[in-house]
């Protein structure tokens, strides 16, 4: 029970110092330069996709009627960015260094009656314009009704608002056509200006002009800062309809920070509900805690008396009297049904095992920081190709502990089976997101990159590994196998294999799901998550309980004289993602507002494909930690 005890005492220790990595302050990612700027220099600002939490389809900006200019002009992206939907393009909005300007007319539009109507339908859908100023994202900041609570800050502004006017019940759409920006600046020790923050509120105004459009240089009734008239409010809106004149304006305004730059995404990583995270880590702790004791006393008190009384039996005749898991020593290391397709999946699931926890280890070191949009999907792209070798060397190790003999099928298997399965449910989402036009429709050129990754990387990666387990010595087993099949008795109903894989899914996905809200929060409402360290310290958690659930339900079954563990060992585990997927449909009828079918279908295919890993995942860690477990009580047992 110490060492258990101990392994608390070290989760609580490691709980404190990574939660400290993961909000750490001033941490940024190694190799940007900070940009400094002197007064007067240009400050280009670019235009990112129209997102919505509504229907989860970014849109190109210029998908729009806004203001366009002469050339656009596409940033480079890369991987993960072009699979996030991200399009970053140049915009007319030219700001200059520590010079405010007021009123500055962008252009002047007239919507087509298409164009009114796209228009009114995303602002009906809420959709927001995303901008980038200096690597940072544009955000509105929002006032929390109790004054001393931080200040909340809104990725993105509304394109526009549904309203009323006074005395009318017909609901009409305005457009947010006047921007009030403010760029906060940061000096340093050598005079250089360097941006710490983006910040923007939007109006809708309708705006009056005297004489002849002069385009630039036409002098606005509405917005004038000669005679202090000045846009602060959306008292006479700009409504959106065919055919009538928008003029877009705006206001940009310097404001000096004592925030540094190395800090100035600390404000959008706020994690201003740190203590339900805390809570979420004592929750799983406790779990561990409970079944590290039942592991412990099986370890220690019972196996260590079952041992003992094992190995004085002298007597055969007394030896075959015993019940328990002695008994079926000479079948539990006997081969599973479908055993080449269980090395697959333990080979994915090393796969995913080791993606992960690198993933993690570069987040919690600040290489994964959130300027770099897209670095982490990126990330987890490559390392998930790199770590085939992996999965095909533990693959073939367990194929040749079974005396397999067609390694070539399994690697094949192992190599295309969950990845073609993966892709297969992508290309369905990819066809309906081509179907609405979306800008998150993954290019041709993005797909080839795609496929080239996997069969020019992975898959032979995946050979390799194969390879290299294949050619070792097979792992001995620690006990001869019968030739003939011991027949299993009848079992309790709490230890039929569908009743007993459903319970072992429970304590695991507890273990995770209060984490598991605020991830899903960050990808479908479209918030910044960085708290890798919490998110480190719950996966180390989710291991243990995984792998001791595992244990418990293993031994019940042995001593029930039921020795088809192998791929119980699996589902046990594995079941958690039953469960996640049940959270994430909990997730979708009380936490979004979705209303289009491709959005809902989306949502569900992109949650069965998460659901899908996380199967393999938490499988591979239940099947292992059974294998060591049966592997070591049944080498200390003497066999006459």
């Amino acid at each position: 029970m110490a060492t258990n005890s101990a392994v608390i005492v070290l989760l609580l220790v490691a709980a404190a110092v990574l939660a400290c990595a993961g909000g750490a302050r001033g941490f940024y990612l190694p190799g940007v330069a900070p940009a400094g700027f002197l007064k007067k220099d240009p400050l280009a600002v670019k235009v990112n996709q129209l997102s919505s939490i509504k229907t989860q389809l970014p849109y190109s900006y210029y998908s729009l009627p806004f203001c366009r200019p002469g050339t656009i002009v596409d940033s480079a992206e890369n991987l993960g960015e072009v699979l996030r939907g991200d399009r970053i393009e140049n915009s007319l909005y030219v700001f200059e260094m520590m010079e405010p300007r007021l009123c500055q007319i962008v252009c002047k539009i007239a919507p087509t009656q298409d164009e009114a109507k796209d228009l009114k339908e995303k602002i009906e859908d809420e959709y927001r314009i995303n901008m980038i100023l200096d690597n940072l994202p544009l955000v509105v900041p929002i006032k929390r009704l109790d004054q001393e609570a931080p200040t909340v800050y809104q990725q993105g502004v509304h394109i526009g608002i549904k309203g009323q006017y006074s005395g009318s019940k017909e609901e009409k759409h305005f457009i947010h056509n006047h921007f009030t920006f403010l760029v906060k600046y940061h000096k340093d020790d050598t005079g250089l200006a360097r941006i710490v923050a983006f910040e923007v509120k939007p109006y809708s105004i309708k705006h009056e002009f005297d004489g002849d459009w002069k385009g630039n240089a036409t002098l606005l009734k509405t917005c004038d800062p000669h005679s202090r008239r000045l846009v602060v409010d959306s008292d006479s809106p700009q409504e959106v309809d065919a055919n009538k004149e928008i003029i877009f304006t705006y206001d940009i305004n310097f404001e000096e920070s004592p925030i540094k730059w190395a800090s100035r995404w600390d404000t959008y990583l706020l994690m201003a509900d740190d203590q339900i995270h805390w809570f979420s880590i004592v929750n799983s702790l406790m779990i561990v805690l409970f079944l590290s004791g039942m592991v412990a006393m099986i370890m220690l008190r019972t196996l260590y008396r079952d041992i003992s009384k094992y190995n004085q039996l002298e007597d055969q005749e007394d030896a075959q009297e015993e019940t328990g898991w002695k008994l079926v020593h000479g079948d539990v290391f006997r081969p599973p049904v479908n055993a080449d397709l269980l090395c697959v999946y333990v080979g994915t699931g090393v796969q995913f095992l080791g993606m992960l926890l690198v993933t993690l280890l570069f987040a919690i070191l600040g290489l994964l920081s959130p300027a770099n949009r897209g670095g982490l999907m990126t990330a987890m792209l490559l390392l998930w190709v790199f770590m085939g070798l992996f999965a095909g060397y533990a693959s073939s190790r367990l194929y040749r502990m079974f005396k397999g003999s067609q390694w070539k099928n399994v690697t094949i298997k192992t190599a295309l089976m969950f990845p073609g399965i993966v892709f297969a449910i992508f290309l369905v989402l990819n066809a309906l997101i081509w179907g609405e036009k979306s800008s998150g429709a993954v290019p041709f050129t993005t797909m080839f990159a795609l496929v080239l990754l996997w069969f020019g990387i992975s898959v032979p990666l995946v050979f390799i590994g194969s390879y290299l387990g294949f050619k070792k010595p097979a792992m001995e087993d620690p006990v001869r196998t019968n030739k003939i099949a011991r027949p299993i008795p009848e079992q309790p109903w709490y230890m039929n294999p569908v009743v007993s894989v459903l319970i072992g899914g429970i304590l695991p996905f507890g273990a995770v799901f209060i984490e598991l809200f605020f991830i899903l929060t960050s990808i479908w409402l479209h918030q910044f998550y960085y708290i890798f360290g919490f998110l480190f310290l719950v996966f180390v958690i989710l291991i243990l309980t995984c792998a001791e659930i595992a244990i418990v339900l293993c031994y019940f079954q042995l001593c029930g004289e039921d020795y088809q563990w192998w791929w119980r060992s699996y589902l046990t585990s594995g079941s958690s993602a039953l469960y996640l997927f049940l959270y994430a449909t909990f997730y979708f009828f009380t936490k979004l507002e979705i209303t289009k079918t491709v959005s809902g279908v989306l949502y569900f295919g992109y949650m069965l494909i998460a659901s899908y890993a996380f199967f393999v995942l938490t499988g591979t860690i239940g099947f292992y930690a059974c294998f060591w477990f049966t592997r070591l009580i049944y080498s200390s047992v003497k066999i006459d």
